[in-house]
Formats: structure tokens, sequence, C-alpha cells
């Protein structure tokens, strides 16, 4: 793989400008394909296997069937009233208004308004609180614009009339405020790179590569979204991953080439051999990213899978990107790599000294160093600290927020609090039995009886008579609760009402479904919760076979899977204590806790679980670069912290700066998003990979690094650490001389001044160098 990779890197130096034009080409073409898409694709939320999605085919079926579009996912929306103190919707003024704004509502993709004044039990006791229900003919994101302008529209004339009206439901929902996390994320991103490298040509060039990575996965997306049913929702994922992962890939390989130049290689050869090595580290960080995100497949909701997909496809992109397109921009910066200030002090080589460099004593080094003093008191604190953090995960509650999670400013949260303030909490949330009656002898009787038995349910606050479809086999019976739709009340009434449904159907032989939107949540929630250990067990496991090949050690892969259990665990613990308890909530701006959302654990482990090992395989093949080529198991901990350490952290501090930009949008569940992977990507990096890693690489010492024969056998050698590539290196030497300088046979890149070529000569005896020269900058 190594030697492979180096071969690459050279390739792609020599050639920067072909590859250059090959990936702009790539761009082009990805961006005129999706240019091309005339329709978008729509989000299929489906849930197969469970009860609520039986309920909703069935309805699809028999609409079918009757000749009639089925409604059992079209979108709807809630338009509640409330008159001013001391006043009554009854009043002529007030009714006359809301007549007026129900009368707007119709024609476009609108199928029925109907006024409060027309159906029994929309308007409240006091008759200050009334709501209107607007279905229309399609789901929710597929309404066109001026069907929700109409809407608006509607309800800014109420208000004018002197009402206070407000909207909720399906129908009036808009793009998430994602807030400027991807803005933020780069500026941090482009500091960071700066302070890292000192030069603004070589904190630009990860920049620019990574978002060329991204975009072109971004445009493929949109291009092959009707023939993979692809939405623009499913890019989402691969949009943050693709350019966290870009940047930090083309930020390890940039410099581990200067890095390489140091020493003393010509740039084509510190090229290769940056490829070569780090390249590797990529390649397989890459895929236990890749393995995490197709992962998410083992869930089984379309959507899900999707998403993963495609950001497991942005992130074989930026990868591609890294060995392929970043050596070919290193060739193009020429001596740029390196700043101003260092190429001045440096007027031969244009290239800090080896010595300069190696006298350096940074953080890291002066950290591991300390680590290796105090092992055990560091592994029991950072141990302990994470410990600490995760005790809130014992009273984890899961589900998905409603409207009544929005911020009280929104007109989705205040038609909420109405609703509950009118009619009581479980209106905001009703449940759907629907009954299929077809093998009846009465349909309408046994319809009957199914509503006799369901209004007897506890939890129920009233059930409606039941609704007979066009061909008198269905029958929907609408079910309010008592309890408001996030609860565990409104859980166990729906837990209630499937027992009673199997009974149902030993009586009537009806087969009797509970569905509607708060079974579906539910039955979402159930899902993720019985998927969480399979995903877990697929993920960690081949991680952790990938790993071994990766490092050849048992231990190593096992402390890196146990580690990322105690930060995701954690970080799982700090989203509890914000989120449900409230601690703090104030500070990152939650108006409302609750349950965590049923998608956030594995959401989680997918995304931080993919970008934990990378800052594995970048830490640890340094130090197990170190240790194959000789050094003490001591030595190897505190020069992979020498030559990984402030790169990692460069990466990790980019990471986190992405995450957090989203904890200040608008929708709460990306603010929670954003809020847990930033803190995971904390705890993961700072906690677990500098103090716990070293921490326990320095008590295993050589055991660390321990396989036993037989597996070292029958396991394939991917050379990672690059030490059968240091093996073709040296079998070079003697044929046509060194591989760096004019005279070896790897050949300098000519015409880049002094320094460009190599400070070093190649081997006595070299022929002529094998790489056209006069391609430089």
């Amino acid at each position: 793989m190594a030697t492979f990779l180096y071969k690459l890197g050279r390739l792609a130096f020599r050639r920067r400008r072909i590859v250059a034009l090959l990936w702009v080409v790539l761009l082009i073409g990805a961006g005129a394909g999706a240019s091309t898409v005339s329709s978008t694709v729509d989000d299929d939320f489906a849930l197969p296997g469970t009860e609520s999605q039986q309920a909703f085919d069935l309805m699809d079926e028999r609409a079918e069937a009757n000749g009639e579009k089925s409604s059992a996912q079209n979108a709807s929306a809630t338009v509640v009233f409330k008159s001013p103190d001391g006043e009554k919707l009854t009043d002529s003024e007030h009714r006359a208004t809301i007549e007026k704004v129900v009368g707007q509502l119709k024609g476009g993709q609108i199928a029925m308004a109907v006024s409060p004044f027309q159906v029994e039990g929309t308007i409240s006791q006091d008759q200050t609180i009334a709501y209107a229900k607007v279905n229309y003919t399609t789901d929710a994101m597929s309404i066109e614009e001026s069907d929700r302008e109409k809407l608006k529209a509607a309800v800014e004339d109420g208000r004018d009339a002197g009402l206070k009206v407000e909207m909720n439901g399906d129908a009036t929902m808009v793009e998430p405020d994602m807030g400027n996390g991807e803005i933020i994320g780069i500026g941090v991103a482009a500091i960071v790179l700066v302070l890292t490298f000192g030069s603004l040509v070589a904190a630009g060039l990860p920049l620019i590569t990574a978002l060329i990575g991204v975009i072109t996965s971004i445009m493929a997306i949109g291009a092959l979204g009707p023939a993979l049913g692809l939405s623009t929702t499913t890019a989402t994922l691969a949009m943050m991953i693709g350019l966290a992962v870009g940047i930090d890939y083309a930020l390890f390989i940039a410099s581990r080439y200067r890095a390489e130049l140091i020493e003393g290689h010509s740039r084509e050869e510190a090229a290769g051999r940056a490829v070569g090595t780090a390249g590797s580290a990529v390649v397989f960080a890459g895929l236990t990213v890749v393995i995490a995100l197709a992962g998410l497949a083992v869930v089984n909701i379309p959507l899900l899978t999707k998403m993963g997909m495609a950001a497991a496809g942005a992130v074989v992109v930026a990868v591609l990107v890294a060995i392929t397109l970043v050596p070919a921009a290193l060739g193009i910066v020429g001596k740029r790599i390196f700043g101003k200030k260092v190429r001045k002090a440096n007027p031969e080589t244009l290239v800090p000294s080896a010595e300069e460099e190696n006298a350096k004593q940074g953080a890291g080094v002066r950290w591991a160093r300390f680590t290796l003093r105090r092992p055990v008191i560091v592994l029991v604190t950072s141990v302990l600290a994470l410990a600490a953090a995760a005790l809130p995960v014992s009273s984890l509650s899961l589900g998905l927020p409603d409207d009544g999670n929005q911020p009280e400013s929104t007109t989705q949260r205040q038609a909420y609090d109405l609703m509950a303030d009118g009619f009581g909490a479980g209106f905001n949330g009703p449940l759907a039995v629907i009954a299929d009656v077809k093998g009846s002898d009465d349909p309408k009787a046994t319809a009957e009886q199914v509503y006799k038995a369901v209004s007897g349910v506890d939890g129920i606050k009233m059930a409606a008579p039941p609704e007979l479809n066009k061909g008198g086999d269905l029958a929907t019976i609408a079910v309010i609760p008592d309890s408001r739709p996030s609860s565990t009340e409104t859980e166990d009434l729906v837990l209630s009402l499937r027992d009673e449904a199997k009974t149902l159907e030993e009586k009537t032989g009806a087969t009797v479904l509970v569905s509607g939107m708060t079974a579906a949540t539910i039955d979402f929630s159930k899902v993720m919760d019985d998927a969480l250990v399979p995903y877990l067990t697929l993920v960690v496991g081949l991680a952790f076979l990938l790993l071994m090949m990766v490092f050849r050690s048992i231990l190593v892969p096992l402390k890196a899977a146990l580690g990322f259990l105690l930060s995701v665990l954690a970080a799982l613990g700090a989203v509890v204590a914000v989120f449900q308890w409230g601690w703090l909530a104030g500070l990152i701006g939650v108006e409302q806790t609750g349950p965590i959302m049923s998608l956030m654990p594995i959401f989680m482990i997918g995304v931080i679980f993919g970008l934990a090992m990378d800052y594995e395989v970048f830490l640890v093949t340094r130090m197990r670069e170190a240790y194959v080529h000789g050094e003490r198991a001591s030595e190897a901990v505190v020069t992979g912290f020498k030559l990984g350490g402030r790169v990692v952290t460069a990466a990790a501090v980019i990471m986190i700066s992405v995450f957090a930009g989203f904890i200040g949008a608008g929708e709460p569940m990306i603010k929670m998003m954003g809020f847990g992977l930033a803190i995971a990507i904390l705890f993961d990096a700072f906690v677990v990979r500098m103090a716990i890693v070293p921490a326990v690489l320095a008590l295993l010492g050589d055991k660390a690094w321990w396989l036993p024969k037989w597996l070292d056998r029958i396991m394939p050698n991917v050379d990672v650490e690059g030490e059968k590539l240091q093996q073709f290196l040296d079998s070079r030497k003697g044929f046509g001389g060194g591989t760096d300088g004019p005279g070896g046979f790897g050949g300098g890149d000519g015409g880049n001044g002094p320094g460009d070529g190599g400070p070093q000569a190649g081997g006595p005896g070299g022929s002529t160098a094998a790489v056209p020269t006069g391609a430089g900058v």
C-alpha cells in the first residue's frame, strides 16, 4: 500500500497540471450533470416493518383500489385563533374574520380547509380559542412556495383584524436554520491552518482542495438524485462530513510533506513519501469513516441508509482528493509551502533545517514526556472524568422533539401552546386507529365495536366515531390522548391500544393498527433503539479488524475502541445534562428541555467513531512507524506526539469549530447535533487520544505491539507505517543512485530555484534523472 501510494504521489506531483485539470473537469462535469436534472427527489421517510408504516401502506393500498388518491401521509396545517382578552370568538366581528381567513385557504395544493364553526369540538368551552384544519393534496416536502405563502398571508390577515392567529403542522415546516456552522468552521479552520503552517498559501491549500472535493460530491449527489432516489436532505450529512475530513486529510498530508522537506528530500520525493506514509493513514482512516457511515444501513430506515451512503461517497472523494490533488497542489504552490520568514532565513534551501526543528520542544512533546512519567495518574484521572460526564446517560430518555420544543418566539410553538390551553395537550398529537373490516359481514358494526373498545382505554381524552372509506372496507378512528405527544404517558397509551388491538382482532377478525404521526414517532424511536447494539457491534467489530491490520496489534485497536466508547458515553451524558436536565441550557439558547432526539445516539456513534479513528490512525501510526524503525516503545510515543500531536490538535480544533457553529442554529435538533458532536470531538481528541492513548501505551510498553505469530502470518500486511516502502527506497540506492538529488533515480523537478532539487545529491554513479526537468513553477 505505502509503496503504491508513494509512486502515485510522485506521479501526481510530476503531472500536477494534468491532475489539477482532471479534477476541475470532474467538478464541472458533476455540476453540469446536477444542472440538467429537471426534478428533485422527495424524501421518503418510511419505517419498514413498523405498525404505523403498515397502516400508512394499507391506507394507500385501499385508496388506490377505490380510485382515490391516498391522503395517509399528506401534509396538514392547524390554524389556531385566540380572541382578545374579555372577548369571544363567537362575536360576530371575530366570527367573520375567521370565516374570511379560512375562505382564503382553497385552490392550488390545498385539498380542504373547514371553518371551526362547521366542525364540532374545534372551539374551546370558553369560546376564546378555536382551530381550523387545512389538508393538502401532497406531502410536506412537495408543497409549492405559492401555497405556503397563501397560508402565511391568510394568517397575517387574521392578525391584522385583531385576533391572535398562529399555525403549526408539517405543512408549516421550513428549511431548518443551520446557523453559520460551515462559515464559522471554515473561518476558524483558516486561522488554525495559518497558525499551524505559518504560511497563507499552505493554509489555503487544505481548504481549497477540501472545497473542491465536497462541491464535487454534492454536485454528484444532485446529478444522481433521480436515478438513486437521493434528495437534497441526503446531501446534508455528506456536506458536513466531506468538508471536515477533506480539510483533515489534506492537512495531514501537507504537514508530512513539510516534514519530509525538512529531512532534506527533494520536493517530488517529499510528496511521494508524504502520500506513501500519511496517505496510507488517510486511506485507512477514510475506510473507518466509510464503515461507520455505510453501517447506517443496519437501522433499516431508507432515508438514513441513503444519507449514510451519500456521506460515505463524499469521504471516498475526500480520500481521492488527498492522495492525488493534494500532492499536485503541493507541486503547484512550489516554495511557498513555507512562510516568507522561513524562506528568508534559509535562502539556499528555502526549508528549515532538521537540526532547528529537532531542537524545538513543543507542548505535545512536553505533555507526552509527562504522561510517560505519570501514566497511572493521567489514565485514572481521564477515565474518571469521562465516567463522571457519562453518568447522566443512566436517565437518557429518547424521543423526537415536537413543536413544544420549538423556541417560544416561533408560530409553531405558540400554536402548540394555544391548542394545549384550549383543548388539552393531547390535541397536539392525535392518534389514528385503523381497522381493516374488509372481511367482515357487517363492516359498520365491526367498526363500531372497535370504536367502543378503543374509547375505554385509559389515557384517552376523547375518540371520534369511526369514518369508513369510500369502499367501506377501512375504518379510521381519531384518538386524542390526555398527554402531550412526546411524553411517556402517550407512549404507554400507544402500547395499550396495540394490546387492545390484538384482543379485538381475535374477537372481530378485523386487523386493527395504531398509527398517525405520533405513533410513527414512537415507532421510529424504537427502531433506533433496537438498532443501536447491532450497529455498534458491526461498526466497532469491522473497524477493530481494520485497525489490527493497520497497527499489527490486538491491544492498540482494543484500546482505541474502548476509548471511543468512553468518549461517546461522556458526550451523550453532556447532551442529557443540557437538553434533558436543563443544566446550562440558557447559555446555549435551549428554551425547552425534553427527550433526547432518538436519532442522536446512532448519529453520534457513526460520525464520531469515524472521526475518532481518524485521530487514532494519524497519531498512533507515527508511533508505530517510529517503533518499527528501531525506537523504544516509550521513545516512539514521544516521537508520535512530536510529529503528529500538533497536527491532530489543529484538526480537532477545526472539527470542533465546525460542529460548534451549529449550536447557534434556531432549530432545536440542529442545536443538539452541533453541541453533541462538538463535545464528543473535544472529549475524544483531547482526553482519549491525547491522554488515555499515551498513558496506556506507556503502561503496555512493547506489549502494545504484540500480535500472535499465527495471526501475523494470515493477516494481510498493509504497511501503513512504510516499512516496505523504506526497504523499496533503500534497494533503489544501489541502482542508479539515491532517490534524491539531480543524479538520483527519482531526480529533482528542476526549475524551482535553490533547494527544489534536494540539497543532497544522489548516490555515486547515478544515472541521468528519469524525470523531465523544467517543470518548475
